[in-house]
């Protein structure tokens, strides 16, 4: 099992800024990441919060359980220590993601402060990051 975890805003995937981020929905980046997730022959179960607290417990329970997630942390990426923080305790991989990227664009977005703790980072290729990230995972854990 894979976690696909979602931050802040990242429901809205569609009519958010569809020149940045794409037309495609959150349902379909779901529906991209289970597909993805049944060709490579795992389970994925993708979620999104808006609550930094939901994220934090969500890590935690990947870290008790050992299982690989492919993180976007979204605004949370730029100043949430406690993301970082829990992502630390991590005992999987965990690759964060970007559907744009963040170094193109305006400064504050330049810093990932959960991107030292992270596995590692997949950035600017649209949804086409999560579908990178989840094969990285996966061939982590056949070594």
């Amino acid at each position: 099992m894979i976690y696909v975890l979602n931050g802040p805003n990242l429901r809205r995937l569609g009519t958010r800024e569809p020149d940045v981020y794409g037309a495609e929905t959150f349902a379909d980046l779901a529906e991209l990441c289970r597909e993805t997730g049944r060709e490579l022959g795992v389970e994925v179960v993708v979620r999104q919060t808006d609550d930094e607290a939901t994220m934090v417990g969500w890590i935690h329970e990947a870290a008790d359980h050992k299982i690989p997630v492919v993180l976007n942390p979204a605004a949370f990426t730029h100043y949430s220590y406690a993301l970082r923080d829990a992502i630390a305790q991590r005992t999987a991989p965990l690759v964060e993601v970007h559907i744009s990227n963040p170094a193109a664009r305006e400064e504050f977005r330049h810093t990932s402060v959960v991107a030292g703790v992270a596995t590692g980072t997949i950035a600017g290729f649209g949804l086409r990051s999560y579908v990178l990230a989840l094969q990285a995972i996966v061939e982590m854990a056949s070594e």
